[in-house]
């Protein structure tokens, strides 16, 4: 199982640990492209700092992200799972898990960036500021210039097994499964069910969505659970107690979609 996750906007400060090793980072493959993402982003922000916060569309309050990002090649790194934080981080809530658990999260969990394409929970970065909606003087639009790399990683990434994409739009933008392997892709949208007058009432969860997607990776990977497709995942998250409806996608080589349906929203 693979599962594609959005990284978060807010960031736990660097670490102590030692400085980026670009060489180290998971997906090889994507070497190239982050290296050139990193030496404009970094060039960007040490030469010009108002330039730099119009780019990254940074608040004034924000300022002080620019300088973290002209000092990455320096700054004292953590593992991805360490640096990323909010709403789905807290509810996944990845130190507290068991050590076969978090040696599952290490195998199975990717998260998608503006800077590095994809890392591995396992990879040690240092903290930055840089979404996949940031168009770079040099290389363009985040979003356009990750697919072509992403294109000739990811679908060996993928394996042959099942791929749970529960990233934002604006990180899909980034890599699309395709064919054989989109047709073992499961997206999750998640429902608020609610009684009014007596009429269930259903709408989509937003912001809330992320701690229940945080929520249906910890159960997964608690229960070592295995599936090998979009069904056997239906049927992994009804076991662990969620309440999901779901139906095949009308033609081959098309994503499934999931409902996720919750009671309560926190």
């Amino acid at each position: 199982m693979l599962v594609l996750l959005p990284p978060s906007e807010g960031k736990a400060a660097s670490g102590r640990g030692a400085p980026l090793k670009p060489e180290s980072l998971s997906l090889p493959g994507l070497a190239d492209a982050r290296a050139a993402v990193l030496d404009e982003l970094v060039e960007l922000c040490a030469a010009d700092e108002e330039k730099a916060r119009a780019v990254l569309g940074l608040s004034e309050g924000l300022r002080g992200e620019i300088a973290k990002n002209a000092e990455l090649r320096t700054a004292g790194t953590r593992t991805a799972g360490e640096i990323y934080t909010g709403v789905l981080y807290d509810a996944l809530d990845l130190a507290t898990l068991e050590p076969a658990a978090k040696r599952r999260a290490r195998a199975s969990l990717l998260v998608f960036s503006g800077l590095w394409g994809a890392v591995r929970v396992g990879d040690r970065i240092p903290s930055y500021r840089c979404s996949m909606g940031v168009r770079l003087p040099g290389l363009g639009a985040l979003g356009a210039y990750w697919r072509g790399p992403m294109e000739s990683v990811l679908p060996e990434v993928a394996g042959d097994g099942l791929v749970l994409d529960l990233r934002s739009s604006a990180y899909t933008a980034a890599w699309k499964p395709k064919g054989e392997v989109a047709g073992r892709t499961a997206t999750v949208r998640v429902l608020h069910s609610q009684l009014v007058d007596g009429v269930e009432k259903r709408s989509v969860v937003s912001h809330f969505n992320k701690a229940t997607k945080g929520r249906i990776i910890r159960d997964l990977l608690l229960a070592d659970a295995r599936p090998k497709g979009p069904g056997e995942l239906v049927a992994a998250l009804r076991d662990l107690g969620h309440v999901v409806e779901a139906a095949a996608p009308a033609r081959a080589g098309r994503p499934w979609a999931l409902d996720v349906v919750v009671t309560q929203i926190h």
